[in-house]
């Protein structure tokens, strides 16, 4: 059986929506409908009703969509097993959240390393979302992120939370940050509502971003006031030009740890679990 078939079926479960799902995988429309059709044949059933009201799963389609992911994730497996680096007994391939990455990632993969000496990394930065679906698709073998997106297959395990400080080029007091001179974060779902409920009167800000780095960009070349997260907040106040606002609340984003529910006792992803939880631990 093609992959792709497996691939298209799952999508289109997913989006109940040929459209969509072409849009999604890049192909034609008439793509997705002679791979569902060949899958069908390949199954022997039909597994979906398709009507103007739209698309959706025939009872045998709801019973063969966990065997399709468990196919899909057991191919994804085989691939990735064959190709371990050269001297390496096992290969992983990390998510990590994007503002993360960009101030922790050495430290971790230092401590992974002492930790898994025959183990290589394959590490990825990228944002919550897509490493849950790569997750599902066994692109990835564990993550750690901002959003979890709850999946009966995925299994997220809280390990900490990061804290972002507000700076400025302008003033250490709260009540003198114009809204005009912010950059509002949007790091995360949760963040962001965080931000506006503790922040109202800086949600107004015309400039927007969901990167701690991208603020710090942004506040370089523009100046003004921002939050970021708090290393960089401190390294940026060490430098000069930056102030604390002092007086600004502290917003804190919790980090999860994900894998695929079949990865969920294996001792090499506990022992990950633990290492980036001793990390926020202190």
């Amino acid at each position: 059986m093609q992959i792709d078939l497996l691939d298209t079926f799952l999508d289109l479960a997913e989006t109940r929506s040929f459209h969509r799902t072409a849009e999604r995988l890049r192909i034609t429309q008439s793509t997705v409908s002679a791979r569902v059709t060949a899958l069908e044949q390949a199954v022997g059933s039909r597994l979906f009703d398709r009507s103007r009201a739209g698309t959706d799963l025939t009872p045998e389609g709801k019973r063969f969509e966990p065997h399709a992911r468990a196919l899909r994730h057991e191919w994804n497996e085989a691939r990735r097993r064959i190709q371990i680096p050269q001297g390496a007994s096992q290969l992983m391939r990390l998510g990590i959240q994007n503002d993360l990455a960009a101030v922790y990632l050495g430290d971790w993969v230092a401590r992974f390393r002492v930790a898994m000496p025959e183990t290589a990394f394959y590490i990825e930065p990228d944002y919550s979302n897509q490493m849950c679906a790569d997750l599902l698709t066994g692109i990835l073998d564990f993550a750690v992120m901002f959003s979890p997106k709850p999946h009966p297959d995925l299994h997220f395990e809280s390990v900490g939370d990061v804290i972002y400080r507000m700076v400025s080029t302008d003033t250490p007091r709260l009540a003198e940050v114009r809204p005009e001179r912010f950059v509002f974060a949007h790091f995360s779902p949760a963040f962001e509502e965080m931000h506006r409920q503790m922040t109202p009167d800086l949600a107004a800000s015309a400039v927007s971003v969901g990167q701690s780095g991208s603020v710090v960009s942004l506040l370089m070349a523009m100046g003004g006031s921002g939050y970021v997260l708090e290393k960089t907040a401190e390294e940026l106040v060490a430098g000069g030009r930056f102030m604390m606002v002092a007086d600004a609340p502290e917003l804190r984003q919790p980090v999860f740890a994900a894998i695929h529910i079949r990865h969920r006792t294996l001792a090499l992803h506990r022992k990950l679990t633990q290492l980036v939880s001793r990390h926020f631990a202190g």
